[in-house]
């Protein structure tokens, strides 16, 4: 597909760092080139694929913006299937700012959100799932949510649809063939044929289709809100958690007042950890509005780690934190195993059944590796354990999606089978099984569907 305009945008992001790079993609960027950037050797001309050390200038002023590395792609080898020049400046905002706005000044337009990957994708140099592979790869939270993204991005869930679709087309071939030509010209029985060949498909849809809740969680990640009474630990086990000093930590009761959050990983799942204010009948209003905000995190938390002070008997504020979490799904844990313990366990265990608190120490980490194993069980729920060395994975609901749409179909089919029904109602439902596989690759999608997709990518991708 050729674009009659060039966009552009800063691909790295905001702040200040070492190197800003300006990535400009169309018909116009070699023209661009050469009105903005002044090679270091003179008579010296870009060349495509290569790096040209020079100066960015102003084509209006001729002031000197920058000293720049300047690097041209001439279509189709670029990302974006289209001529690319990226300016490679150093990284001040005010640079880029000024170096973009003489890039737009000289014949480009500001890019949309995700406008270089679906360029890339409407020429062909990727496919959807591969651009959507970029964003997680940008947005990857775990190692194993960026080695998932990172197979995507190569291609590997693409070759599995792609396997699957080449299988539905030799169907609908035999399928086709037996409607062209009557039985007595046709040798065998393509529908018996298609008959064991849907079932084997089917059978490879449910499998890849039971990823999607493993694929979910480590790509979204899941919540941790850390509950209790005041001076139970909970501060102390996030600091341990993070392996860090993150939130104050004090003998005096209600020092956390507002909720702490900050991500961890477990098993490549990221999961935030929510440190929440003692539940408590609040001093003043200030502990009021953080103890109100506990209840709004335990309403939406995927695990709650409720805490006791296991150096001290339970009291009427640990009922109504046990009563506060109920019907949540709770790990208990008793806190302080490095101390005298005076609680009563067999009272809580009763309390907490069928749960079975953990004993822990947030401050010598006795017990902290269990906790995490609970954490992750929890999370995890009945999400299917991949094989990290050979199992594809899906990610989004929209694979999901069109997955389940195409196992219908050939349900359908099935039936149609079974009932005796001519070649060509099978046909017809291979063909629609065959355009919702499509959709995951881009092969069928509609242009509603694709612009909300490149929409949640960042403007320089």
């Amino acid at each position: 597909m050729t674009f009659a305009d060039t966009i552009a945008a800063v691909a790295t992001p905001p702040g200040t760092g070492g190197i800003g790079i300006i990535r400009v993609s169309g018909p116009k960027a070699e023209d661009i080139a050469s009105r903005l950037f002044r090679p270091t050797r003179p008579g010296f001309t870009l060349k495509s694929h290569r790096l040209c050390h020079g100066r960015i200038v102003s084509a209006r002023s001729g002031r000197v913006l920058d000293e720049v590395l300047a690097a041209f792609m001439k279509k189709p080898q670029s990302y974006t299937g289209e001529d690319v020049l990226e300016i490679h400046c150093h990284g001040n905002p005010l640079i880029l700012q000024s170096a973009l706005a003489e890039v737009v000044h000289a014949g480009a337009r500001l890019a949309e959100p995700g406008e270089f990957t679906k360029r890339a994708f409407l020429n062909n140099r990727i496919d959807l799932c591969q651009a959507e592979a970029v964003a997680d790869i940008v947005g990857a939270r775990t190692g194993r949510g960026l080695e998932i993204a990172l197979s995507q991005q190569r291609g590997e869930l693409s070759g599995k649809i792609e396997n699957l679709r080449r299988s539905l087309t030799g169907i609908l071939a035999g399928l086709e063939t037996s409607i062209d030509f009557t039985e007595e010209e046709v040798s065998g029985g393509p529908t018996d044929d298609a008959r064991g060949r849907i079932d084997a498909l089917l059978a490879e849809l449910e499998g890849l289709s039971s990823t999607y809740d493993r694929g979910k969680l480590v790509r979204k990640g899941a919540g941790a809100v850390i509950a209790g009474k005041p001076n139970t630990g909970k501060s102390s086990l996030l600091n341990r958690l993070l392996g860090e000093n993150r939130a104050i930590v004090t003998a005096i009761p209600g020092t956390t007042r507002d909720f702490i959050e900050e991500e961890i990983g477990i098993r490549g799942v990221p999961v935030r950890l929510t440190d929440t204010a003692g539940i408590r009948d609040p001093a003043d209003i200030i502990e009021r509005e953080g103890i109100d905000r506990v209840r709004e995190r335990l309403s939406s938390a995927d695990a709650v780690i409720l805490m006791f002070d296991g150096s001290a008997p339970l009291t009427a504020e640990d009922d109504a934190a046990i009563e506060k979490t109920a019907g949540r799904p709770v790990i208990p844990v008793i806190n302080k195993s490095d101390l005298e313990q005076v609680i009563d366990a067999e009272q809580l265990r009763n309390r907490l059944a069928p749960a079975t608190p953990l004993s822990i120490s947030a401050k010598t980490g006795d017990g902290i590796p269990a906790l995490l194993d609970a954490v992750y069980a929890l999370v995890a729920g009945q999400a299917r354990e991949p094989d990290p060395e050979n199992d594809i994975v899906i990610t989004r609901v929209r694979h999901k999606t069109a997955l389940e749409k195409t196992a219908a179909h050939l349900l359908q089919a099935r039936e149609s089978l079974a009932g005796g029904l001519s070649a060509e109602f099978v046909a017809f439902d291979i063909r629609e099984a065959l355009d919702s596989l499509g959709e995951i690759t881009g092969m069928t999608s509609r242009e509603d569907v694709l612009d909300r997709i490149f929409s949640t990518f960042c403007v320089g991708k």
